[in-house]
């Protein structure tokens, strides 16, 4: 468990993470992290732009082939 302390930046607020957490995360100054919220509170992932890219085309095909996915889940 780490303690993490909000500092304000500007106008913003900012949370530094330990080297430790980094490690973990596999990332490094300058990369891009994902916050988001599940059923058991909230997730810190690092961004991967191959998978935001195939959520959106999933998006577009969901919305266009929605009854024939229905059909092949059945």
């Amino acid at each position: 468990m780490f303690t993490l302390k909000i500092r304000r930046v500007g106008n913003s607020a900012a949370v530094t993470l330990p080297k430790e957490v980094l490690a973990k995360l596999r990332v490094r100054e300058g990369d891009t992290l994902v916050l988001t919220e599940g059923k058991e509170g909230l997730y810190l992932t690092p961004y991967d732009q191959t998978f935001h890219d195939a959520m959106k085309a999933f998006g577009e095909t969901r919305r266009k082939y929605r009854n024939a996915l229905r059909e092949l889940g059945r």
